[in-house]
């Protein structure tokens, strides 16, 4: 009977659309449906992270008719969920016969074929484009609190997160949309480090902390407008402790996912000049007492600060590098 039967279907689901209700409807008339929805690191192995969290998108599946339980798959391979749960069949859209997804799909014959499983396809719902709505909300745009928690998704999600400089509007959008498509999917920069010394240049200025965080708000501003990728804050040693606070603030009220500060003290030099320059470190003591001021004037959770060791461009060697990390 087709109530005792088991079926898979598998999904990112970020976006629910007709065309997803209509795999489900299909997959319930052939028995119980198993939704396995992609984890945030299976979606981001071969597109972008997911707008909605996996918690999310598993709560909204979950709530639709049709659906029996929801599982995690844990990457884009069918093949550990089949061997688990043994389904009799799996439903999928025929949108998967080309591009990256195309070896998959063969994966799941294969895998199916060994216990006489089947795989069922549905025709692909014209008119509706998972890609077409993602594109149209990266249109509309994003918020502070979407795009300040990014950056900890997509740590969590994805073993090297890239990130490319930018410095104005122009060089945002540059970071917001190239891209390669590769056999393993589209690989494109996953958010954007607002950097001081390209500022500075962009400015005529020299990278001594010359340019104020005032005037740096206002390219933030520019970048903010444009893109919808995290921003990481290149904020130098941070300033003065009580200054750094009021920077953490701001950062943290524009959408920033992370500003990270360098253990110097003094009058900064860049450091790509190493010792040709006189460069001195902050103590460890100092230094932890800033991150530490830092981590108390943030409001939220997302908000993260990376601290910089500058030991080896110093050549002061690993160990103190490890111990300054401790």
């Amino acid at each position: 009977m087709p109530g005792d039967k088991i079926v898979y279907v598998g999904m990112s689901a970020d976006i629910i659309h007709p065309g997803h209700l209509n795999v489900i409807r299909r997959a319930a008339e052939l028995g119980k449906v198993t939704v396995g929805v992609l984890t945030d690191a299976a979606v981001a192995s071969y597109k972008r992270l997911p707008y909605m969290t996996y918690e999310q998108r598993k709560e909204v599946v979950a709530s639709l008719k049709g659906v029996d339980r929801v599982v995690p798959q844990e990457q884009l391979d069918y093949v550990p969920n089949l061997l688990k749960y043994r389904p009799d069949y799996v439903v999928h859209g025929d949108d998967w016969r080309e591009g990256v997804q195309k070896y998959v799909r063969q994966a799941v014959i294969d895998t199916l074929a060994t216990w006489g499983g089947e795989l069922v396809e549905v025709p692909y719902t014209r008119g509706i484009s998972s890609t077409q709505l993602n594109h149209a909300l990266k249109r509309i745009g994003t918020t502070p609190d979407i795009r300040r928690n990014k950056l900890r998704r997509l740590l969590d999600a994805k073993p090297i997160v890239r990130l490319l400089e930018a410095h104005n509007g122009l060089t945002g959008l540059i970071v917001e949309n190239i891209g390669i498509d590769t056999e393993k999917g589209r690989r494109e920069f996953d958010g954007i480090w607002a950097s001081s010394l390209t500022e500075s240049t962009a400015k005529g200025k020299p990278d001594i902390e010359a340019v104020d965080v005032s005037a740096r708000v206002s390219t933030l501003n520019d970048l903010i407008e444009v893109t919808t990728k995290p921003i990481v804050y290149d904020a130098d040693t941070g300033g003065r402790q009580e200054h750094f606070q009021y920077t953490v603030r701001t950062l943290e009220r524009l959408g920033v996912s992370a500003a990270i500060i360098e253990d110097k003290t003094g009058l900064k030099k860049n450091s790509l000049l190493g010792n040709d320059v006189v460069q001195y470190q902050d103590s460890i003591e100092d230094f932890a007492s800033k991150i530490r001021a830092g981590k108390k004037a943030q409001v939220t959770n997302d908000f993260m600060i990376i601290a910089r060791i500058e030991s080896l461009i110093l050549e002061k060697g690993l160990e103190d590098a490890l111990k300054r990390a401790r």
